[in-house]
């Protein structure tokens, strides 16, 4: 029985998940992340980390899967987008910073300055954001100059495990344009793009540029002993994390919507060609014909990790369903309170800040739960309202991560979109959509649409929204929005 790897590392696990051809979960093994802070604002996770974690990750997958190991076909990579992670001139590990790193906000903004900001945008269809890759280099060519100039080679994160695993240093279409390091008018690396950056000399170290499916190589002797895996196991290129969820939950056709609710809010939709009314947060590549228009900040689920992690009564095991379990029976009324999920800032930099609003003593840990997931799904709203904003139509969505999990939370993000919503049967929809590329790339199936159509299970039925809950949220979101306005100013003032 052919079987496929797929690997998904985001900023906190790394995860190895081997499918058969059906989309089906046979083995699953995972590796948890520690994130370095030297600094408040900085969030740095070494590349030696990530050889680690893939090593162990997948060792325990083949642990479970037992014999058969010779029945793995391909392997492809999906990881966190943006940030940094470089190897200097010895191609040894020098740097990697995550997507939730803010250490280069002022620079940002300073990018953000209206001329140089629309040419970026013109040619990159991206906006220049704190930890994106080209503000990161831009960031440690001014305040790190010593490291900068050791790069040798650039990466992202799923391009650390591709070049781990067959030594070949790569980068594909969807993780560099989703980086804001493509000129969609080439197609490729633009020098006068680097150059609005001021790190045009970066060039060379940018790895060749491959579509998602391609073979870049094959898995080395010394990778084989390491993880278990046959030498010579054919690896592919790999894809952008979201873009992966968005192929792992059926999304690859023009017209489709994608919600990813995990670290980061994911709201994305594939269109046939990048032009938009207003500009938006960020664009991506599925395969040659078709793009992905993103809305996006680190304001989604991983709110509801942090109030389990600090607040948890102790009860052990299950945490985010037992939280479902409680909002499931709040009753809706106007005096809950409501919930900013910027605990990572968000859209608006530094001035955006998490915290509950209108809190009595006679509230609950249930009603705060409520205002947390209500939130939530309110950041993923407001992301929505620019996609549409910028002419890009939609009527369904099909939601993925962790919030899809939840017995109460698709229902809720139905109720607060107002629109139907789709579930995807897999959890791992980013693993799997990397594993889809990888029976492409070795013709399992011709493109991504045909992997899709094997691979890909929804969960049945879709989720209608309650008419009477659209007014209760629709609102309650117009406060939310005032209320954000409103803590907006009052940072500013505060400095």
């Amino acid at each position: 029985m052919s079987q496929i790897l797929g690997i998904d590392a985001g900023n906190t696990m790394i995860k190895a998940i081997l499918f058969d051809t059906s989309g089906k979960v046979i083995a699953t093994g995972e590796c948890a992340g520690e994130t370095h802070q030297p600094q408040a604002g900085f969030a740095e996770r070494p590349i030696t980390d990530i050889w680690h974690g893939v090593e162990q990750a997948i060792q325990r997958c083949l642990q479970q899967a037992g014999a058969g190991r010779g029945e793995i076909i391909a392997v492809g990579a999906t990881g966190h987008g943006n940030g940094l992670y470089a190897l200097d001139r010895q191609q040894q590990p020098l740097i990697g910073i995550q997507s939730i790193d803010n250490r280069a906000i002022e620079l940002a903004h300073e990018l953000a300055e209206p001329v140089r900001s629309a040419e970026i945008y013109r040619r990159s269809l991206q906006q220049p954001w704190a930890a994106s890759t080209p503000v990161l280099l831009s960031w440690l060519k001014r305040y790190q100059l010593d490291v900068y100039r050791q790069i040798g080679t650039v990466l992202c994160a799923k391009d650390v495990i591709a070049h781990y695993l067959s030594g070949a240093f790569s980068a594909d279409y969807s993780d560099a344009a989703g980086a804001g390091l493509i000129d969609y008018a080439v197609r490729g690396y633009d020098r006068e793009l680097l150059a609005l950056y001021e790190i045009e000399d970066i060039l060379p170290a940018l790895p060749p540029l491959h579509e998602s499916s391609d073979v870049i190589g094959y898995v080395t002797p010394q990778a084989a002993a390491h993880t278990g895996l046959l030498a010579g196991t054919p690896v592919v290129a790999g894809m952008f994390d979201v873009v992966a969820s968005a192929v792992g939950s059926g999304v690859v056709n023009c017209g489709q919507a994608s919600i990813v609710a995990g670290t980061w809010s994911i709201n994305q939709v594939v269109v046939d060609k990048p032009h938009y009314r207003r500009p938006i947060f960020m664009n991506s590549m599925i395969e040659r014909d078709r793009f992905m228009a993103i809305e996006a900040s680190a304001t989604s689920a991983a709110n509801l990790d942090w109030f389990i992690r600090e607040f948890d009564d102790g009860r052990g095991g299950q945490g985010a369903q037992r939280c479902s379990d409680s909002v499931a029976h709040v009753a809706r009324s106007s005096q809950l309170p409501l919930y900013h999920p910027y605990l990572w800032s968000g859209r608006k930099g530094e001035c955006a800040k998490a915290g509950f609003y209108g809190l009595s003593g006679w509230h609950t840990r249930a009603d705060m739960l409520f205002a947390l997931f209500e939130g939530v799904t309110f950041a993923h709203h407001a992301h929505i309202d620019r996609l549409r904003a910028a002419g890009i139509d939609f009527h369904q969505v099909t939601l993925s991560g962790g919030a899809a999990r939840s017995c109460i939370w698709p229902q809720m993000f139905a109720d607060v979109l107002a629109m139907p919503v789709q579930v995807a049967e897999c959890q791992e929809t980013g693993a799997l959509g990397a594993a889809i590329c990888a029976g492409v790339g070795v013709g399992l199936w011709p493109g991504l649409a045909e992997g899709v159509a094997a691979a890909v299970q929804l969960r049945p039925g879709i989720i209608q929204p309650d008419e009477q809950h659209i007014a209760f949220h629709q609102e309650r979101f117009v406060m939310f929005k005032q209320l954000e306005q409103a803590m907006s100013v009052l940072w500013q003032k505060a400095g």
